[in-house]
């Protein structure tokens, strides 16, 4: 593979990703102005986003440990959270499964949501790429978004409360997921996922520690796999008349 292919391939990676940088920084300074307030330190903080690269949980794991969750419920809830980069990684298997160990934990350690809803896209449109192209093109979505993260969330931590309230940076949360998720919603088994989800998680606002987030989860999970066994079931059947 002649590298200017793979380097083109990189590049567009990163153009894909650039447009959600305008939501990671808001995201990432938030994140950093409220893991200060909330007592840890700047080392902390930076310890705390680089080990675990994932917003959603960092915040969720914040601000269970300000209500003084217990800890075995702050560790369940963020992995609970994270449990979608689990099978992020297993749909990027099948094209970055022959890979080398060092690549594929690397791939997974910089996985996040939006450098898997850019990369599973391009693959789709795609189809003809080798698996050098598929990298490059997934390293290069990860590199505009992962150092802004970890940049603004340092700015964040350092500025603390100078951020005027009017720049309402807590925006950044909500309209990162609608962005990801709504072009990934292509089938009725999606569809029926996220309506569970969104039913259960409001049902369940009440329960403390918002244990309820967890089962919406589960229970999205759950409806979405019936739907789809359900449509392969009836898939069968037709072929088989």
């Amino acid at each position: 593979m002649p590298p200017a292919r793979v380097n083109s391939t990189f590049w567009a990676g990163v153009r894909t990703s650039a447009p959600f940088i305008l939501v990671i920084v808001p995201f990432a300074l938030l994140f950093g102005v409220v893991a200060t307030e909330a007592g840890l330190t700047i080392f902390d903080t930076l310890a705390f986003s680089l080990a675990v690269i994932a917003g959603a949980a960092q915040f969720t794991a914040l601000q269970l440990m300000q209500e003084h969750a217990p800890t075995i419920i702050v560790l369940i809830s963020a992995l609970a959270v994270n449990l979608r980069l689990a099978m992020y990684s297993a749909a990027l298997t099948p094209h970055f499964g022959a890979a080398p160990l060092w690549i594929r934990a690397l791939a997974a350690y910089t996985i996040v949501d939006q450098s898997f809803a850019c990369a599973t896209t391009a693959f789709d449109e795609n189809p003809h790429w080798t698996m050098r192209q598929k990298l490059a093109f997934y390293f290069g979505t990860c590199t505009p978004l992962l150092p802004l993260f970890i940049g603004a969330v340092l700015v964040g931590g350092l500025i603390g409360k100078q951020i005027p309230p009017e720049f309402a940076l807590d925006f950044a949360v909500p309209i990162t997921f609608l962005a990801i998720i709504a072009p990934m919603l292509r089938t009725v088994a999606h569809l029926a996922a996220a309506l569970v989800a969104v039913v259960l998680a409001l049902t369940l606002a009440w329960v403390p520690f918002d244990l309820g987030l967890l089962i919406a989860g589960m229970g999205g999970m759950i409806a979405g796999a019936r739907v789809e066994a359900q449509a392969e079931t009836r898939i069968r059947r037709e072929m088989a008349q």
